[in-house]
Protein backbone atom coordinates (compact mmCIF):
# COMPACT_ATOMS: atom_id res chain seq x y z
CA UNK A 1 0.00 0.00 0.00
CA UNK A 2 1.59 3.25 -1.12
CA UNK A 3 0.95 6.25 1.17
CA UNK A 4 -0.05 9.38 -0.38
CA UNK A 5 2.11 12.07 -0.87
CA UNK A 6 2.71 14.97 1.64
CA UNK A 7 1.16 17.97 -0.04
CA UNK A 8 3.86 20.53 -1.16
CA UNK A 9 4.10 22.97 1.15
CA UNK A 10 2.48 26.56 0.04
CA UNK A 11 5.70 29.29 -0.72
CA UNK A 12 6.61 31.10 2.41
CA UNK A 13 6.11 34.92 1.35
CA UNK A 14 8.39 37.52 2.74
CA UNK A 15 6.22 39.38 5.79
CA UNK A 16 7.95 40.23 8.09
CA UNK A 17 9.80 43.23 8.69
CA UNK A 18 13.28 42.80 9.31
CA UNK A 19 14.25 45.95 9.42
CA UNK A 20 14.06 49.83 8.34
CA UNK A 21 16.76 52.10 6.51
CA UNK A 22 16.68 55.46 7.00
CA UNK A 23 18.47 56.19 3.68
CA UNK A 24 19.06 60.39 4.47
CA UNK A 25 19.33 61.22 0.86
CA UNK A 26 15.75 62.27 0.01
CA UNK A 27 13.31 60.36 -1.43
CA UNK A 28 14.37 57.10 -2.72
CA UNK A 29 13.68 56.76 -6.11
CA UNK A 30 14.21 52.96 -6.47
CA UNK A 31 15.85 50.16 -4.58
CA UNK A 32 17.86 47.20 -6.17
CA UNK A 33 19.23 44.09 -4.70
CA UNK A 34 23.07 43.51 -6.12
CA UNK A 35 23.56 40.05 -8.25
CA UNK A 36 24.16 37.93 -5.53
CA UNK A 37 21.79 39.84 -3.02
CA UNK A 38 23.37 40.48 -0.29
CA UNK A 39 23.89 44.01 -0.85
CA UNK A 40 21.38 46.63 -2.12
CA UNK A 41 21.60 50.01 -3.77
CA UNK A 42 19.00 52.85 -2.86
CA UNK A 43 18.69 55.80 -5.70
CA UNK A 44 18.29 59.12 -3.74
CA UNK A 45 16.59 62.74 -4.98
CA UNK A 46 19.28 63.90 -3.47
CA UNK A 47 21.60 62.88 -6.34
CA UNK A 48 23.42 60.17 -4.43
CA UNK A 49 23.94 56.59 -5.17
CA UNK A 50 24.36 54.42 -1.95
CA UNK A 51 24.95 51.21 -1.20
CA UNK A 52 24.16 49.09 1.71
CA UNK A 53 24.75 45.61 3.67
CA UNK A 54 21.18 43.69 3.38
CA UNK A 55 21.56 42.19 6.45
CA UNK A 56 23.21 44.50 8.83
CA UNK A 57 21.37 47.42 6.99
CA UNK A 58 24.40 49.23 7.54
CA UNK A 59 25.89 52.16 4.78
CA UNK A 60 29.01 51.18 3.41
CA UNK A 61 29.81 53.21 0.31
CA UNK A 62 28.12 56.70 -0.90
CA UNK A 63 28.81 57.39 -4.75
CA UNK A 64 27.96 61.19 -5.64
CA UNK A 65 28.68 62.48 -9.33
CA UNK A 66 24.89 62.91 -11.20
CA UNK A 67 24.10 66.71 -11.27
CA UNK A 68 20.32 65.46 -10.43
CA UNK A 69 17.85 62.96 -8.81
CA UNK A 70 18.97 58.95 -9.62
CA UNK A 71 16.53 57.29 -10.76
CA UNK A 72 17.48 53.41 -11.49
CA UNK A 73 20.86 51.23 -10.86
CA UNK A 74 22.47 47.80 -11.49
CA UNK A 75 25.07 46.06 -10.59
CA UNK A 76 27.22 44.13 -11.96
CA UNK A 77 28.09 40.10 -11.78
CA UNK A 78 31.09 40.79 -10.21
CA UNK A 79 30.28 43.45 -7.82
CA UNK A 80 33.30 45.35 -9.10
CA UNK A 81 31.00 48.08 -10.72
CA UNK A 82 27.74 49.87 -10.71
CA UNK A 83 25.60 51.64 -13.65
CA UNK A 84 23.18 54.45 -12.55
CA UNK A 85 21.09 57.01 -14.37
CA UNK A 86 19.37 60.25 -13.34
CA UNK A 87 17.06 63.32 -14.23
CA UNK A 88 20.63 65.10 -15.33
CA UNK A 89 19.99 62.59 -18.70
CA UNK A 90 23.74 61.03 -17.84
CA UNK A 91 24.41 57.66 -17.15
CA UNK A 92 27.62 56.86 -15.07
CA UNK A 93 29.77 53.74 -14.58
CA UNK A 94 30.97 53.44 -11.23
CA UNK A 95 34.24 51.59 -9.62
CA UNK A 96 31.97 49.65 -6.29
CA UNK A 97 35.94 50.08 -3.95
CA UNK A 98 37.40 53.39 -5.02
CA UNK A 99 33.47 55.05 -4.73
CA UNK A 100 35.05 56.81 -8.19
CA UNK A 101 33.59 57.73 -11.90
CA UNK A 102 34.65 55.06 -14.25
CA UNK A 103 32.69 56.76 -17.27
CA UNK A 104 30.37 58.99 -17.50
CA UNK A 105 28.35 58.79 -20.77
CA UNK A 106 26.17 61.42 -22.29
CA UNK A 107 23.34 61.33 -25.49
CA UNK A 108 20.14 61.16 -24.19
CA UNK A 109 18.50 64.04 -24.78
CA UNK A 110 16.36 63.93 -21.48
CA UNK A 111 16.44 61.94 -17.95
CA UNK A 112 16.96 58.31 -18.15
CA UNK A 113 14.68 56.07 -16.68
CA UNK A 114 16.47 52.86 -16.24
CA UNK A 115 19.44 51.20 -16.59
CA UNK A 116 20.79 47.91 -16.77
CA UNK A 117 24.01 45.76 -17.04
CA UNK A 118 24.41 42.74 -19.69
CA UNK A 119 25.02 39.62 -17.74
CA UNK A 120 28.94 40.08 -18.75
CA UNK A 121 28.90 43.82 -17.71
CA UNK A 122 30.74 44.69 -21.36
CA UNK A 123 27.35 46.67 -21.99
CA UNK A 124 25.12 49.43 -20.28
CA UNK A 125 21.75 49.91 -21.34
CA UNK A 126 19.85 52.67 -20.87
CA UNK A 127 16.14 53.81 -21.75
CA UNK A 128 14.88 57.46 -21.42
CA UNK A 129 12.70 59.49 -21.72
CA UNK A 130 13.66 60.89 -25.39
CA UNK A 131 12.12 57.34 -25.94
CA UNK A 132 15.34 55.51 -26.80
CA UNK A 133 17.53 52.69 -25.54
CA UNK A 134 21.45 53.59 -25.63
CA UNK A 135 24.18 50.71 -25.71
CA UNK A 136 27.13 51.50 -24.58
CA UNK A 137 30.72 49.61 -24.21
CA UNK A 138 31.69 49.58 -20.62
CA UNK A 139 35.47 48.73 -22.11
CA UNK A 140 35.71 51.11 -24.81
CA UNK A 141 36.94 54.76 -24.73
CA UNK A 142 34.34 55.95 -27.05
CA UNK A 143 32.04 58.09 -25.57
CA UNK A 144 29.17 57.31 -28.37
CA UNK A 145 26.72 54.42 -27.86
CA UNK A 146 27.14 51.47 -29.70
CA UNK A 147 23.88 51.10 -30.78
CA UNK A 148 20.21 53.25 -30.91
CA UNK A 149 17.11 51.89 -30.73
CA UNK A 150 14.43 53.91 -31.55
CA UNK A 151 11.23 52.04 -32.16
CA UNK A 152 9.42 53.97 -28.80
CA UNK A 153 6.92 56.37 -30.09
CA UNK A 154 7.23 57.84 -26.29
CA UNK A 155 9.29 57.50 -22.87
CA UNK A 156 11.19 54.23 -22.17
CA UNK A 157 10.35 53.67 -18.46
CA UNK A 158 11.16 50.32 -17.59
CA UNK A 159 14.26 47.64 -19.76
CA UNK A 160 15.31 44.11 -18.79
CA UNK A 161 18.17 42.39 -20.58
CA UNK A 162 18.44 38.65 -20.07
CA UNK A 163 21.32 36.44 -22.17
CA UNK A 164 20.43 37.91 -26.13
CA UNK A 165 17.31 39.91 -24.97
CA UNK A 166 15.72 42.43 -24.27
CA UNK A 167 12.58 43.50 -22.94
CA UNK A 168 11.25 47.49 -22.94
CA UNK A 169 8.11 49.02 -21.61
CA UNK A 170 7.17 52.27 -22.83
CA UNK A 171 4.81 55.49 -22.35
CA UNK A 172 3.09 54.52 -25.94
CA UNK A 173 1.87 51.28 -24.58
CA UNK A 174 4.02 48.49 -25.85
CA UNK A 175 6.34 45.92 -24.82
CA UNK A 176 8.45 45.48 -26.78
CA UNK A 177 11.37 42.13 -26.69
CA UNK A 178 14.16 42.57 -29.07
CA UNK A 179 16.36 39.54 -29.69
CA UNK A 180 19.66 41.05 -30.23
CA UNK A 181 21.56 37.92 -31.60
CA UNK A 182 18.37 37.52 -34.52
CA UNK A 183 18.50 41.16 -35.10
CA UNK A 184 14.43 40.91 -34.37
CA UNK A 185 11.67 43.15 -32.71
CA UNK A 186 8.21 41.47 -30.82
CA UNK A 187 6.25 44.13 -30.16
CA UNK A 188 2.76 43.69 -27.70
CA UNK A 189 0.25 46.32 -27.35
CA UNK A 190 -1.11 46.86 -23.71
CA UNK A 191 -2.96 50.32 -24.45
CA UNK A 192 -1.75 52.15 -21.01
CA UNK A 193 1.28 53.95 -20.47
CA UNK A 194 3.73 50.84 -19.07
CA UNK A 195 5.59 52.09 -15.81
CA UNK A 196 8.04 48.11 -15.68
CA UNK A 197 8.35 45.14 -17.57
CA UNK A 198 10.90 42.10 -16.47
CA UNK A 199 11.16 38.64 -18.00
CA UNK A 200 10.11 35.47 -15.73
CA UNK A 201 13.07 33.51 -13.86
CA UNK A 202 12.45 30.41 -16.27
CA UNK A 203 12.63 33.14 -19.44
CA UNK A 204 9.43 31.84 -21.02
CA UNK A 205 7.36 34.70 -20.09
CA UNK A 206 7.31 38.48 -19.93
CA UNK A 207 5.16 40.30 -16.85
CA UNK A 208 4.61 44.40 -17.57
CA UNK A 209 2.96 46.72 -15.08
CA UNK A 210 0.94 49.85 -16.27
CA UNK A 211 -0.59 52.99 -15.35
CA UNK A 212 -4.83 51.19 -15.78
CA UNK A 213 -4.02 49.50 -11.73
CA UNK A 214 -3.02 45.97 -13.80
CA UNK A 215 -0.31 43.98 -14.35
CA UNK A 216 -0.41 40.86 -17.04
CA UNK A 217 1.59 37.98 -18.00
CA UNK A 218 2.40 37.50 -21.21
CA UNK A 219 3.61 34.26 -23.27
CA UNK A 220 6.66 35.93 -24.62
CA UNK A 221 6.99 33.85 -28.03
CA UNK A 222 3.25 33.90 -28.47
CA UNK A 223 2.22 36.81 -27.06
CA UNK A 224 -1.06 35.31 -25.25
CA UNK A 225 -2.01 36.74 -21.98
CA UNK A 226 -1.70 34.25 -19.47
CA UNK A 227 -2.81 36.18 -16.47
CA UNK A 228 -3.86 39.06 -15.16
CA UNK A 229 -3.56 40.76 -12.07
CA UNK A 230 -5.41 43.64 -10.51
CA UNK A 231 -6.63 45.33 -6.83
CA UNK A 232 -3.77 47.84 -6.46
CA UNK A 233 -3.49 51.14 -7.18
CA UNK A 234 -1.26 52.45 -9.98
CA UNK A 235 -2.75 55.67 -12.05
CA UNK A 236 0.21 57.83 -11.90
CA UNK A 237 3.34 57.04 -10.48
CA UNK A 238 5.89 54.63 -11.89
CA UNK A 239 5.93 51.87 -9.99
CA UNK A 240 7.98 48.34 -10.08
CA UNK A 241 6.75 44.87 -10.59
CA UNK A 242 8.51 41.70 -10.38
CA UNK A 243 8.51 37.84 -9.81
CA UNK A 244 9.09 36.29 -6.95
CA UNK A 245 12.85 33.84 -7.32
CA UNK A 246 10.91 31.14 -7.73
CA UNK A 247 7.84 32.40 -10.47
CA UNK A 248 5.22 31.13 -7.81
CA UNK A 249 4.07 35.11 -7.03
CA UNK A 250 3.31 38.25 -9.22
CA UNK A 251 4.28 41.06 -6.91
CA UNK A 252 3.39 45.19 -7.16
CA UNK A 253 4.04 48.29 -5.91
CA UNK A 254 1.11 50.45 -4.92
CA UNK A 255 -0.19 54.10 -4.66
CA UNK A 256 -1.88 52.63 -1.33
CA UNK A 257 1.03 51.96 0.75
CA UNK A 258 0.76 48.09 -0.09
CA UNK A 259 2.55 45.55 -1.75
CA UNK A 260 0.20 42.96 -3.85
CA UNK A 261 1.09 39.35 -4.35
CA UNK A 262 -0.74 37.58 -6.28
CA UNK A 263 -0.62 33.55 -6.81
CA UNK A 264 0.66 33.38 -10.27
CA UNK A 265 -0.96 30.73 -11.40
CA UNK A 266 -4.67 31.24 -10.13
CA UNK A 267 -4.34 35.01 -10.19
CA UNK A 268 -5.74 35.33 -6.42
CA UNK A 269 -4.29 37.83 -4.19
CA UNK A 270 -1.96 35.66 -1.74
CA UNK A 271 -0.92 38.87 0.22
CA UNK A 272 -1.48 42.70 0.57
CA UNK A 273 1.81 43.65 2.72
CA UNK A 274 1.14 46.83 4.61
CA UNK A 275 4.42 48.99 3.92
CA UNK A 276 3.05 52.30 5.20
CA UNK A 277 0.86 55.55 4.40
CA UNK A 278 2.26 56.69 1.47
CA UNK A 279 3.34 55.36 -2.04
CA UNK A 280 5.21 52.43 -2.28
CA UNK A 281 7.75 53.98 -4.94
CA UNK A 282 10.29 50.43 -6.00
CA UNK A 283 10.44 46.80 -4.65
CA UNK A 284 13.21 44.28 -5.77
CA UNK A 285 13.04 40.58 -4.69
CA UNK A 286 16.16 38.44 -3.62
CA UNK A 287 17.43 36.57 -6.29
CA UNK A 288 17.70 33.02 -4.72
CA UNK A 289 16.10 33.60 -1.08
CA UNK A 290 12.19 34.97 0.12
CA UNK A 291 13.34 38.44 0.97
CA UNK A 292 12.11 41.39 -0.46
CA UNK A 293 13.07 44.95 -0.23
CA UNK A 294 10.91 48.01 -0.77
CA UNK A 295 11.06 52.16 -0.62
CA UNK A 296 8.73 54.79 0.77
CA UNK A 297 9.57 57.85 1.00
CA UNK A 298 12.86 58.17 2.40
CA UNK A 299 12.82 54.59 3.92
CA UNK A 300 14.27 51.05 2.56
CA UNK A 301 12.77 48.27 4.38
CA UNK A 302 13.86 44.69 3.97
CA UNK A 303 11.73 41.85 4.50
CA UNK A 304 11.52 38.26 5.05
CA UNK A 305 9.63 34.84 5.14
CA UNK A 306 10.72 34.50 9.07
CA UNK A 307 11.17 36.90 12.04
CA UNK A 308 14.70 37.08 12.31
CA UNK A 309 16.20 36.14 15.56
CA UNK A 310 17.40 38.60 18.22
CA UNK A 311 20.72 38.40 20.64
CA UNK A 312 18.04 37.62 23.32
CA UNK A 313 16.44 34.90 21.36
CA UNK A 314 19.44 33.18 21.02
CA UNK A 315 20.22 33.54 24.57
CA UNK A 316 17.36 32.16 25.52
CA UNK A 317 18.00 29.07 23.41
Amino acid sequence: MAFPEPRPQAPQLPQHLLRTIDCQQGAVRAVRFNADGNYLLSCGSDKSLKLWSVSRGTPLKTYSGHGYEVLDADGSYDNSHLCSCSSDKTVILWDVATGQVTRKLRGHAGKVNCVQFNEEATVILSGSLDGTVRCWDTRSRRFEPIQVLDEARDSVSSLKVAQHELLTGSVDGRVRRYDLRMGQLHVDFISSPITCVCFSQDGQCTLSSSLDSTVRLLDKSTGEMLGEYSGHKMKGYKLDCCLSSKDTHVLSCSEDGHVYFWDLVEGSLSLKLPVGKAVVQSLSFHPTETCLITAMEGRVQVWGAEPEETEEDAAAT
